[in-house]
């Protein structure tokens, strides 16, 4: 596996990201269901008894539950000091064959894995596609990759609303961020989310027919299971960063077509939430 000796470019994102990481409680903020959720079409099959990468791995909230689909071995790849929770959170599982690496995943190089994953990170890259032929290239021949990023469709709303705070938000103390802009900024959207699941229950009037066609739909019922804390660190998390892109789904198709490795027949590119993109597909 190689290091980078240069300075990376998305180092000041990782650093954002880190200092959320660690100022999280030990543990996974996502559940399992969320995990298999983000995992689809992969699933615990696709992983268990191989060797699996997860570029990108935070604090390791996607890995403990990877390692609970018991993959041969496991490795995860971070550039920022994230790592330092993600081995700390990793030590706690009875799952013993893993590694965290602190690399850009840009530039990491390996023999290659049955399955490489990237959930949730390319679209903070100042090159998503240069992240995606990673993912590919660490991925060996026959083997599966797997992504998740923000759509460009579906969220007219956040970038007309958050992105603009974010520009802003990005350059302050992490925690005036996220106590005094995330917090107060969530807690409308919380109450919307919590009364959208209630009145849209049975589905059956004709208010929660008009409300289904309301921006975000989909996501803030998926979201709406959630207490405050996790609202206010998916808040936070776009808050935080220097770089977001919203990904449409034609660069997705680009990226994978322009890729001479990724296997055609393959390719897939699945709607999260109505407002963020899964895709993947198997190295030739």
């Amino acid at each position: 596996m190689s290091k980078t000796t240069n300075a990376p470019r998305d180092a000041s994102t990782a650093q954002a990201f880190s200092t959320s990481w660690n100022n999280l409680p030990a543990g996974s903020v996502y559940t399992p269901e969320q995990y298999a959720d983000w995992m689809l079409p992969l699933t615990e099959g696709d992983i268990r008894g191989r060797d699996v990468l997860e570029l990108g791995c935070g604090n390791a909230s996607l890995l403990v539950h990877t390692a609970n689909w018991r993959p041969s071995r496991l490795v995860g790849v971070d550039l920022g000091d994230s790592v330092v929770s993600a081995r700390m959170n990793m030590a706690k599982s009875t799952f013993m064959d893993w590694e965290i690496v602190k690399d850009d995943l840009t530039e990491f190089s390996s023999a290659g894995f049955d399955v490489v994953y990237c959930i949730g990170v390319l679209h903070h890259l100042k090159s998503p596609q240069q992240g995606f032929d990673s993912v590919v290239g660490n991925t060996r021949a026959g083997g599966r990759f797997h992504c998740w990023v923000y759509a460009k469709e579906g969220n007219g709303l956040v970038r007309l609303v958050v992105e603009p705070v974010r520009r802003v938000a990005c350059h302050l103390p992490w925690w005036f961020t996220k106590y005094l802009v995330a917090t107060p900024m969530v807690a409308p959207y919380f109450l919307y989310a919590k009364a959208l699941k209630w009145i849209t229950s049975d589905g059956s009037n004709r208010l929660s027919k008009i409300l289904k066609a309301t921006p975000l739909y989909d996501y803030s019922i998926w979201i709406s299971k959630r207490g405050f804390a996790f609202f206010r660190h998916v808040a936070f998390d776009q808050l935080v960063t220097p770089q977001t892109a919203y990904v449409s789904r034609r660069e997705i198709e680009t990226w994978m077509s322009q890729n001479t490795a990724v296997d055609p027949g393959s390719i897939y590119v699945l709607a999260r939430n109505g407002n963020s993109w899964k895709f993947g597909g198997r190295r030739k």
